[in-house]
């Protein structure tokens, strides 16, 4: 999919996705699911192990709530940084607001202290196994390089040794 020429908000992806987003997966009889989450739900159903997401209600609740607060407060301000000041994505981002950009990018290094912390008594996101969360947040880690963001070099130990542990694993390797 080609963001840059819009390829995702053309008719024949729009008649899979009428919101125009990415990531969308088709489904064997057509239908075609959005929404990370949901497609990752869809996933786990079909590979239940390694389970990211919980084994039972208890758990798949506080993984949820961790998730979402990796999305909601570290993901978000750092998408909404990058969108909105780094100069290739001017094209994507319309009207890009650099103030408001510079203000998540502030926001990055208040969550990051929050995430330092968590981490300081804790080895994963979620607790004490690596799950969805952690993906979350390792994408979000990884997409704030944009921002030059460096968690070690700016004083976060914990979330720098956590972010090579994840970065260790087989499955976060880039080939």
């Amino acid at each position: 999919m080609d963001l840059n020429t819009g390829e995702h908000k053309g008719a024949a992806y729009r008649a899979r996705n009428p919101v125009s987003t990415v990531p969308a997966l088709e489904l064997a009889d057509g239908r075609a699911l959005s929404e990370t989450r949901a497609i990752c739900s869809y996933l786990e159903g079909l590979h239940p192990e390694p389970n990211l997401m919980g084994r039972d209600f208890d758990e798949r609740a506080f993984i949820e709530m961790h998730d979402r607060r990796v999305e909601w407060y570290w993901l978000l301000p750092i998408a909404n940084c990058v969108r909105h000041t780094h100069p290739g994505l001017a094209a994507l981002e319309q009207p890009q607001f650099a103030d408001f950009g510079r203000s998540q990018g502030e926001k990055l290094r208040e969550r990051a202290r929050w995430l330092d912390d968590t981490l300081a008594r804790q080895e994963w996101m979620a607790g004490e196994r690596f799950t969805i969360a952690d993906i979350t947040a390792f994408c979000a880690l990884e997409f704030a390089k944009l921002m030059k963001f460096d968690a070690g070099a700016e004083g976060f130990a914990h979330l720098q040794a956590w972010r090579d542990r994840v970065a260790g694993r087989e499955s976060a390797r880039v080939v």
